[in-house]
């Protein structure tokens, strides 16, 4: 399905539902679309309903962990991108690995987390143009 507008569309995936709110107050206060889901099973319906270009994803969650739901979304090629964000320290090599942009560590640096944000989804721009 289309995204409602031309906004970019940031699918925002964490149990904490504070951390849920408050990465979403940040990332519209900055322009784009969000959308917001609480576990796993909720961001794949979401991804594979929804066209997102960008996925912010926890890695620890009840149910379906972030990893998997990583590889879920790489292999149906339903999310350009994904950043995890995460406690656990030194996941950056595995995060690399199993095809994530990136790893942003909690307590989540804003400035830093918009810029990351702003980047990845420049690099996504270039290598649609040079594709």
């Amino acid at each position: 399905m289309d995204k409602p507008d031309d906004r970019k569309w940031i699918l925002i995936v964490d149990d904490d539902s504070s951390v849920r709110l408050m990465l979403a107050r940040v990332l519209i206060s900055e322009g784009y679309g969000v959308l917001t889901a609480a576990n796993g099973v909720d961001a794949l319906g979401l991804a594979e309903t929804l066209s997102v270009d960008l996925v912010l994803l926890d890695l620890n969650m009840p149910g379906a962990k972030g990893w998997e739901i990583l590889e879920e979304l790489r292999v149906k090629n339903m999310a350009p991108s994904v950043i995890i964000i995460t406690a656990l320290p030194n996941q950056q090599e595995a995060a690399s690995a199993a095809g994530a942009a990136t790893v942003l560590e909690k307590p989540l640096d804003f400035p830093r987390l918009i810029q990351t944000v702003s980047q990845v989804l420049a690099k996504q721009v270039n290598s649609n143009h040079s594709a």
